[in-house]
Parts: structure tokens; C-alpha cells; sequence
């Protein structure tokens, strides 16, 4: 069995959904490698999360931002971690609810993503500053 793993540090991006599908197969080329496995990527922060979901039209990006602040919104008084800003907790509850790493099987060296899937980056901060991921792929 193979196992490759890499580090990458994404750029700063403002709050929403970003697609980073294509920067993650940068980072791991040894990906190609493998025939049959799997693919973990998990982020290393707690304001920001992971998933997988459309990649052709922009306006889903725009409606899961939509929907997440609609259904964790800021400045709610019962929040006691308010000390890093209004969106902090609702970042931290929101990247709960998402989670912190994406599992995609690894199928003749690519990743076997639907057609119409990607990975995004759920950016929950304002101004959340560089994201860093560990990616991790091994198989045969």
C-alpha cells in the first residue's frame, strides 16, 4: 500500500463557499499513483470547514451562504464566546455542522468526484486569514 500526505496553507478568502478542488490535486500530484484507495482532507481550524457539493454553477455557493447565516446568525444574545468578534461563534457552530475533513475514494489515480461535484473551503469568518490543510491519500 501507498501513502502520501501533504500540508498545504490556502490563501486568505472573505466568508462563502470556495471551490478548491483544483488546488488540493496541485498539492498531491502523487495522487496519480494510486490506483484504488482513499483521500482525506481535513482542515486544521475551528471557524472553517469542508464539503463537497456542486461545482458548475456559482449560485449554490452563493445560496449555502444564504442559508447558513439565515440559520446561525450573528449577535445572538445568548452567545457567550463573543470575544473574537460577532461571527466567531456562528463560524465556530457552522463549522460544527459541516465538519472538518471530506473522504473521497481515489479511482485510477484521480479522484473520483462526481461530475458536477467539488471540494469547497467554507470560509465562516469575515476575515478568517489563511487556511491550512493536511491532505492524506493511500491505496494501491
Amino acid at each position: 500500500m501507498k501513502m502520501f500526505q501533504q500540508g498545504i496553507q490556502l490563501k486568505a478568502r472573505g466568508r462563502g463557499f470556495h471551490l478548491i478542488t483544483g488546488e488540493i490535486l496541485y498539492a498531491l500530484p502523487a495522487i496519480s499513483e494510486i490506483k484504488a484507495g482513499m483521500c482525506q482532507v481535513f482542515i486544521q481550524h475551528t471557524s472553517a470547514s469542508l464539503t463537497i457539493n456542486e461545482n458548475a454553477d456559482p449560485t449554490v455557493r452563493i445560496d449555502f451562504e444564504m442559508y447558513f447565516n439565515k440559520s446561525v446568525p450573528e449577535n445572538d444574545p445568548d452567545y457567550r464566546h463573543d470575544y473574537e468578534g460577532s461571527d466567531d461563534m456562528p463560524a465556530h457552530l457552522k463549522a460544527s455542522l459541516l465538519g472538518s475533513s471530506v473522504m473521497i475514494p481515489v479511482r485510477n489515480g484521480r479522484l473520483a468526484l462526481g461530475t458536477w461535484q467539488g471540494i469547497y473551503l467554507c470560509e465562516h469568518r469575515d476575515y478568517g486569514g489563511p487556511r491550512n490543510l493536511v491532505i492524506t491519500a493511500w491505496g494501491n
